[in-house]
């Protein structure tokens, strides 16, 4: 009787528990909402409406028929996955909002460039819907663009996963309703295996961060500067063949040709305005760090470039390609040593190497025909872990 009691007791539980689950996250979801809501102020005196009107015809949503398209259309709010030459929401707002009302009527009514004059011609827009749009960008100043919300998917399967575990055990020792006893075992099997491979996968993504491509401070195209007009890897990044690293280049050598160059192709004249304004102001470009190693991993460009005279491509990919710049490789120690096995040294030619006599003697003889980097300590662990 009691065995009986408290199977059945067990089963009304376990519904119990998934109710109690599905509402605490729901509520956290909730509470969360309603907190990124309160984040939003109302700025300089301005009402709440002026800001939704203005944000509404930002997005396009006002008015009802309009011939134009939204400013949203061409100056993104949020992160893309492909170049957006025009200038973002947040940018222009950064850019206006130390300024009056006239000067953002004047650039948007009357623009200046080709680019811009393509994209403004026909735009039409009363002054007092524009002066909303002006509101709308001085508060995104204070509030920011509103960030993603992040996903719990794999959090729930986990936890679903889980439940299952929960439920299969339950079964198999207490319950025991089921006859065919393979059916909990298999999803007891089944949802662990899962469980596991999740925890495998993103143990195995730490520290790594292949195709990171952040947002830049400025849009700048690694397709236009190396791809299109040619430009060699080591004219801007000048210290890869002799220092650790291959540097960020200084903003006066951006400005050996941007002294000329003030309106892009594709950009226009408001990301090159940042250069010019960084070189004139003596302020440092804050560009984003793409590849990062762990702290406790040691690389060295002078070796691979200026001694082992690597192409740049073999380790970053086709650069050239790149309107966005991402992590070409998951820059993992298998990928490495993999590497280091592969990759044949230009040995000959290279007087770096010239210490290595019973190699070079070795090559002479016929003994070996090539030399590979692991042949020469470059998979030695002190060499990049001391």
């Amino acid at each position: 009787m009691r065995e009986h009691f408290f199977r059945r007791n067990s089963v009304k539980k376990i519904p119990f528990f998934v109710s109690l689950l599905a509402f605490v996250t729901c509520f956290s979801l909730s509470i969360n909402t309603y907190a990124d809501g309160l984040e939003s102020v109302i700025s300089d005196g301005h009402s709440h409406e002026d800001i939704k009107r203005g944000e509404r015809f930002f997005k396009g949503l006002l008015p009802f028929e309009r011939a134009n398209a939204s400013c949203v259309s061409c100056h993104n709010l949020k992160q893309v996955d492909t170049l957006n030459w025009n200038p973002s929401a947040m940018d222009i707002a950064l850019k206006y909002v130390d300024k009056d009302f006239e000067s953002f009527q004047s650039t948007v009514l009357n623009p200046v460039g080709v680019k811009m004059e393509a994209s403004h011609t026909s735009f039409n827009i009363s002054e007092e819907d524009l002066r909303t749009v002006k509101i709308y960008l001085d508060d995104l100043v204070h509030t920011g663009v509103p960030t993603p919300k992040p996903t719990y998917y794999n959090l729930i399967l986990f936890l679903f996963l889980g439940l299952i575990i929960t439920w299969a055990i339950v079964e198999l020792i207490f319950i025991r309703k089921i006859k065919l006893k393979f059916i909990p075992l298999i999803l007891l099997l089944g949802a662990f295996g899962w469980q596991v491979k999740m925890i495998v996968t993103d143990a195995i993504r730490l520290g790594r961060q292949e195709n990171y491509a952040p947002d830049q401070p400025i849009k700048f195209s690694h397709k236009v500067h190396a791809g299109d007009n040619g430009i060699d890897c080591l004219y801007c990044h000048t210290t890869a063949e002799h220092s650790k690293s291959a540097g960020i280049p200084a903003t006066n050598l951006c400005m050996n040709c941007h002294v000329l160059i003030r309106e892009g192709t594709n950009s226009g004249k408001f990301e090159i305005a940042k250069v010019v304004d960084a070189a004139e102001n003596g302020k440092p470009i804050e560009w984003k760090r793409i590849h990062n190693l762990p702290d406790h991993v040691y690389f060295n460009h002078a070796v691979h470039v200026g001694s082992g005279k690597l192409d740049c491509m073999q380790c970053h990919g086709p650069v050239e390609e790149m309107d966005i710049m991402e992590q070409h490789s998951d820059l993992s120690m298998g990928w490495c040593v993999n590497c280091h096995r592969d990759t044949e040294v230009d040995f000959g030619n290279n007087g770096y190497y010239e210490h290595y006599v019973q190699l070079h003697e070795d090559l002479k003889s016929g003994a070996i025909d090539s030399v590979k980097a692991a042949d020469i300590g470059a998979n030695d662990c002190m060499r990049c872990h001391y």
